[in-house]
């Protein structure tokens, strides 16, 4: 049946991989994938260190190729290694990594927030990590730590979350460690983007270029006036001969100067304007570098609060675990020693018991004894008396004997 097929392909292919993750635990195994093609099969190696993988010359590679042919049944097969471009968005090689940290004697709750950091920098959507076994003492216990966003059930959890798992050999047992990563580039179906609305901004008319001159002669209607008034001053002291001619001349070349002095004021207002535009950016650019500075060095304190919190946490969490570990085993004595009193009552009692039976049965066998006694004093007393009797009987006997014989002699 197809069944069968498909249930013996899943568990070659469990087998290969749990063979390469033996054997590439130390090159940062991350997984694997088996492609079957007319001229074999293509065993993709992912892995953090790809050089351990291919080892000196070509050995590791070989001797997996070796391995792979004869033991697993693969049609010629060809392994290719490939380096994993961000080994913290990988939950088997951050799996592993949690293990080894175990392994080296660090406390589970540090590890665990230290991954947790270092899978959330290299932008991943949601982690979360999870170290069951004798993490606090002697029972059993599962902890979970998440950060993120992450998908738990559903299509999406097994279509898009990846998950690792390792263990590791502890004095106290074994212990387990899942790893479960949401990717970033991870769409889900229930996103949803707002676009925003474009909004056209409405075209401002051209400007014509006499509007300046409209603006200065505007402006400039009062030096107008008193250069009309010199002027009118001035052609009343000019002779008779030639008045209007001297006096419009005289006006038209105040009205040029005066010209002039607007346009050069104008060209020192639009250059002052500039340099005031100037120092303004820069005055702006400075502001929005302290600003960048103050953020930064906000966000630098705001991490560094955090971590402080972090750590006063973990320390906090620890000697709770510690006082909870105290208080167990101090429940767990303080219960020892109450079994161990009562054992010794029962013991007492117990003996008590076995001393007064004893005093019985002593007393018992000291009346019986006495009786014995008795007895025994009442049948030696009857066979006293029995033997007088018999003694005065044989006497009697031997008494009458002889006094038979003295008469016979006679």
């Amino acid at each position: 049946m197809i069944e069968k097929d498909f249930v013996t392909e899943g568990l070659k292919r469990t087998r290969i991989d749990e063979y390469l993750e033996k054997e590439l635990d130390r090159a940062g195994y991350g997984g694997m994938e088996i492609q079957v093609t007319p001229l074999g099969t293509m065993v993709v190696v992912y892995a953090e260190r790809p050089g351990m993988v291919i080892g000196r010359g070509g050995k590791t590679v070989r001797a997996i190729t070796q391995n792979l042919k004869n033991n697993y049944e693969l049609e010629n097969p060809q392994v290719e290694v490939k380096e994993v471009d961000i080994p913290e968005l990988n939950p088997k090689i951050m799996a592993h990594k949690i293990s080894a940290m175990l392994q080296r004697g660090m406390h589970f709750r540090r590890v665990a927030y230290s991954t947790l950091r270092r899978i959330m920098g290299a932008g991943a959507q949601g982690v979360e990590v999870t170290i069951s076994g004798k993490i606090r003492g002697s029972r059993s216990a599962c902890a979970k730590f998440t950060d993120g966003y992450i998908k738990r059930c559903g299509e999406p959890f097994t279509k898009y979350v990846k998950e690792g798992f390792a263990t590791v050999q502890l004095k106290p047992g074994v212990l387990g460690v899942y790893v479960r990563i949401m990717p970033p580039d991870v769409v889900l179906p229930d996103k949803v983007d707002i676009i925003q609305p474009k909004v056209e901004e409405p075209v401002e008319p051209a400007q014509t270029v006499e509007a300046p001159a409209e603006e200065v002669t505007e402006g400039s209607v009062e030096i107008l006036e008193e250069i009309t008034e010199e002027a009118a001053e001035e052609a009343a002291e000019i002779p008779v001969e030639e008045p209007a001619k001297t006096a419009k001349e005289a006006v038209e070349e105040k009205v040029e100067e005066v010209k002039e002095k607007a346009s050069k004021t104008k060209s020192k207002v639009s250059e002052a304007k500039k340099v005031a535009e100037e120092k303004a950016e820069e005055v702006a650019q400075k502001a929005t570098e302290v600003k960048e500075a103050a953020d930064e060095k906000a966000e630098e304190i705001k991490e560094k609060v955090a971590e402080a919190e972090e750590s006063a946490e973990e320390t906090v969490e620890e000697a709770k675990e510690k006082a909870a570990e105290i208080k167990e085993v101090a429940e767990e004595k303080a219960e020892d020693a109450k079994e161990k009193v009562e054992e010794i009552k029962e013991k007492a009692a117990e003996a008590k018991e076995v001393a007064e039976e004893k005093v019985e049965e002593a007393k018992e066998k000291a009346a019986e004894i006495k009786e014995a006694a008795k007895e025994k004093v009442s049948e030696a007393k009857e066979k006293i008396s029995e033997t007088k009797k018999k003694a005065s009987d044989k006497a009697a006997e031997a008494t009458k004997e002889a006094s038979e014989k003295v008469e016979k002699s006679q």
